[in-house]
């Protein structure tokens, strides 16, 4: 059993003003379910080159980057990844699974499973390929989540032609930041700016794998910063103008001096292809979910406990604002830090931590960003009326979702292949829970596992394991983990109502 992962771009397209939002790098259509430990051994965190001097902005233009191109491109690196062949039942497959259907057109070249009678799908093993950027001589390289969360291997190509087998340290959907290792020491490195720094028109280019290639270089402007409404969880983007294609994901954006700035993570466009607008994630943003994943084995974010949303023109109104600034709070969730606080809905947060708050979805990350256990100063305006507010921030309540993949799977886990979150108010909603309901929220069950056998669905919450209860997730995969015997007894909430269900390892498939 794993802890639930908040996917935070669809593969293929997403549907943005009538265009498409387009990962940069080939995503792969499988999904590998991999156990994910409770407590990851902790790294020592890697030892980053960091630049942050200012860039100079004389308006002079130079004739050539090829100086610049040098020094970079030993650091970015070929990121190639392959999922093993699965099997897809008639519910994954198009036109529920009608073989005479695909054999009409396609004829026999699908693997139909006839033991099945007809009814499975085998496909072929799948294909990406991305970038990445070293960032430390021993072996550290940063790239893209939706790079390589489907991937069962991934392979490593540096400039100089030599290869590696890469090993995942760390992924966090949320921001679509990974980090791989590969078994190498005194590899050419990166140095880092600070991505704070840029401005709107500062001169970049991009370095990836497009399309696979080989190494390409492109050069455009930032053409905006803070960009945000991509469907991602935590965005701050760098939009550039630099050509950006499919492949490119996970590669580097560089600013005129070769520092790292960003990492290239998707496209808008109608016809999937560059269109002049990309985006890549900052690379402060990166560093601290990096740090953190190496420290933690996840990412640890704060947490404060509100319902916020934007200050529009006619609510700056109503609330007696001079302006569209700041955070609108909606509600305040009981017994949260906020609520301890005082926070009362109808406030309109200004500043957190000193620093003033632009809009809800910056408010959003300045409060993940800040430490656990940390009690910041909060300006409000009350009834139009200016306020200060202490607020002791905590860790965001099931954020135990990007887990370290150094450790294998258990393959004593019964319940592999089931994926699990805990029961917050987004999820009762969505799975149309009573309050009643409590345990662990079954999110996903991949359907070659003993417990789809055993008829364990999506939107199932476990409440007992071996007739253990369960409060939350964490407790499930703990309970899950290292069981003797290759049955399991689940107690669990379904359609109204508790009943028992037994998986058994044995049938698995």
């Amino acid at each position: 059993m794993k802890r639930a992962y908040n996917y935070i771009l669809s593969r293929g397209r997403i549907g943005v003003l009538g265009l498409a939002l387009i990962v940069a790098g080939s995503s792969l259509a499988l999904t590998r379910i991999v156990v994910a430990r409770d407590t990851a051994a902790k790294i020592t965190p890697v030892n980053l080159t960091v630049s942050e001097t200012d860039l100079p902005r004389d308006g002079r233009f130079t004739t050539s980057f090829a100086p610049v191109i040098k020094k970079v491109t030993p650091s970015v690196v070929k990121v190639y990844v392959t999922t093993k062949s699965k099997t897809m039942s008639p519910q994954q497959m198009p036109f529920g699974g009608d073989n005479d259907f695909f054999r009409h057109f396609f004829g026999n070249q699908f693997n139909f499973d006839e033991q099945q009678g007809g009814r499975s799908l085998r496909t072929p093993p799948q294909h990406g390929l991305g970038s990445g950027v070293i960032i430390d001589k021993d072996g550290y390289i940063m790239t893209n989540n939706h790079v390589v969360e489907d991937a069962d291997t991934i392979r490593v190509a540096l400039n100089d032609g030599r290869e590696f087998t890469g090993k995942v340290i760390g992924r966090d959907p949320k921001t679509d930041i990974a980090v791989l290792k590969i078994d190498a020491k005194n590899l050419p490195f990166i140095t880092i700016a600070d991505s704070d720094k840029i401005e709107v028109g500062d001169l970049c280019l991009a370095i990836g794998n497009p399309f696979g290639v080989g190494q390409t270089v492109t050069m455009g402007i930032v053409s905006a910063t803070g960009r945000g409404g991509l469907g991602t969880d935590y965005e701050d983007y760098i939009q550039t103008d630099a050509a950006i294609n499919p492949g490119n994901s996970g590669g580097a954006l560089v600013d005129a001096e070769g520092r790292l700035i960003g990492i290239n993570t998707a496209i808008l466009s109608r016809s999937g292809g560059y269109q002049g607008i990309g985006f890549a994630v900052p690379i402060n943003m990166a560093r601290s979910v990096m740090t953190s994943l190496l420290t933690n084995g996840r990412v640890v974010r704060g947490y404060m406990g509100v319902l916020i949303q934007d200050v529009t023109p006619s609510l700056a109104k109503e609330f007696q604002l001079q302006d569209e600034k700041g955070a609108l709070v909606g509600d305040v969730t009981p017994r949260s830090p906020a609520d301890k606080a005082g926070f009362k809905s109808g406030d309109v947060i200004l500043d957190f931590n000193k620093k003033p708050v632009t809009d809800s979805r910056h408010l959003k990350l300045q409060v993940a960003e800040t430490t656990p256990g940390s009690t910041v100063p909060v300006k409000i305006l009350r009834d139009g009326k200016p306020m200060m507010l202490d607020v002791t921030v905590k860790e965001l309540p099931g954020e135990q979702v990007a887990k370290s993949e150094n450790t294998e799977a258990n393959p004593s886990d019964a319940l592999d292949g089931v994926t699990v979150g805990d029961l917050d108010q987004g999820a009762r909603h969505q799975f149309e829970l009573p309050a009643n309901a409590k345990g662990a929220l079954v999110t996903n069950v991949n359907q070659d596992s003993p417990s789809y056998e055993a008829g364990l669905r999506p939107g199932d919450v476990i409440e007992e394991i071996n007739r253990k209860p369960v409060h939350n997730a964490d407790e499930a995969v703990k309970l899950s983990e290292n069981i003797k015997d290759k049955t399991i007894l689940l107690k669990i909430w379904s359609k109204g109502g508790s009943r028992y269900l037994v998986v058994d390892e044995n049938k698995a498939g």
